[in-house]
């Protein structure tokens, strides 16, 4: 391997790392709101929307601060936003009630949008050849980001109490942060914008381009079945014949670590092959995963079927950014602010859709929904492909 290629992948590898600890910030609190309800003294209802508190951060960060990507210098805008949630997450370890918890969960969830700067980064320091697996590779690392926060929360909030699980937080931040600073390259901007006409510029590019249309649809709908299921998982295993708890729902998380594996494997296809010889196939993988959920709800099978599903959607979202990510260069933060905007709203969309056809049939019908969501995402992913 050339000099080069050694850095392209060091550079990687530590983009990946720095995505999933980003991004590991919004999950952090999900495990720990029985310790929060404890150490407050009031029960669960007065730190229930904790977790909402940190989405709505989340979406507010991906809609107003993301897009800045495109009009200033990332590396300067990552750093601030590092800084904040360095200060978001001390506010949120020393909070003395649920109320400014709650406050401080808002801003942490807005600054850990910075995972969100580091993927179209990533997609404009690879060159065109490794774009994919660049790409792949750093929605990995988010994705471990994701599946691990919950787990290594969990242990430290029961071991030293969730303050402590905070302040770890503001360590990591800290170091990915002093990072960031040595190994990021300056950006310019090809173009500088207002504020407003950035906004604006969000609904010209849904506008402009089809395609990105149609990967919100395609991976939308795979997302809203992802969704679903992990909205309904714990109620399926409570209830006979598993009479398990939701620590074990947790550990199915663990399982979804397939996706990691799936994701680089994904761009490098996506380079070799082109990205529609790999839309297809992730949305085939997440159809196989909800199939096996319909047929075969054993602990053995909702396991290898967690494993195909998180794979089929790790591997079409790889591949319908390949495609958005080459559309227009100088737009990248703000293309990724409409997928993944897109994407949140067919996420909540799952949610509420799986909890319903939970109370109306069951997991049957929650099965069901993931594999029509499934089918509809590949049908329409080959409708886009003779499109193209």
């Amino acid at each position: 391997m050339s000099d080069k290629g050694r850095g392209i992948r060091s550079l990687t590898l530590f983009l990946a790392a720095a995505a999933g600890f980003s991004n590991a910030n919004i999950y952090y609190n999900q495990p720990l709101l029985g310790h929060m309800a404890h150490s407050f003294g009031g029960g669960a209802n007065s730190v229930s929307f904790i977790p909402a508190a940190t989405q709505l951060g989340f979406a507010l960060g991906l809609v107003l601060l993301v897009p800045l990507g495109d009009t200033l210098d990332r590396r300067k805008l990552i750093l601030w936003q590092t800084a904040g949630l360095v200060l978001a997450l001390v506010a949120a370890a020393l909070a003395p009630s649920p109320l400014l918890l709650m406050m401080a969960s808002v801003v942490v969830g807005a600054s850990a949008t910075i995972a969100q700067h580091i993927i179209p980064l990533a997609a404009e320091l690879a060159p065109p050849e490794v774009r994919g697996r660049m790409v792949g590779t750093v929605m990995g690392g988010l994705l471990a980001g994701v599946l691990l926060a919950r787990t290594l929360s969990g242990l430290v909030g029961e071991h030293f109490g969730w303050r402590a699980m905070y302040f770890l937080g503001v360590a990591i931040a800290v170091a990915i942060g002093a990072m960031l600073a040595v190994k990021l390259p300056r950006f310019k901007p090809e173009k500088t914008y207002s504020y407003k006409r950035l906004m604006l510029s969000l609904v010209q590019l849904i506008r402009t381009y089809p395609q990105l249309r149609r990967a919100v649809v395609a991976q939308g709908a795979l997302f809203a079945g992802f969704s679903a299921f992990w909205a309904t998982l714990s109620l399926l295993l409570q209830g006979p014949p598993y009479h398990l708890g939701s620590d074990v729902a947790g550990l199915f998380g663990i399982i979804g670590l397939a996706g990691i594996l799936a994701a680089p494997l994904a761009g490098r296809i996506a380079d070799n092959r082109g990205p529609g010889s790999t839309r297809g196939l992730g949305a085939l993988l997440t159809l196989a995963g909800f199939g096996l959920f319909a047929v075969y709800p054993t602990i053995p099978g909702l396991g290898l079927g967690v494993a195909l599903m998180d794979a089929g959607v790790q591997t079409a979202m790889v591949s319908h950014q390949s495609v958005i990510f080459a559309l227009e260069p100088g737009a990248r933060s703000r293309i990724n602010t409409v997928y993944m905007t897109g994407l949140f709203l067919f996420g909540a969309f799952g949610s509420a859709a799986g909890s319903a056809a939970w109370n109306l049939a069951g997991w049957s019908g929650v099965a069901g929904l993931g594999l029509t969501l499934a089918a509809a995402s590949f049908l329409f992913s080959l409708l886009a492909g003779k499109q193209e």
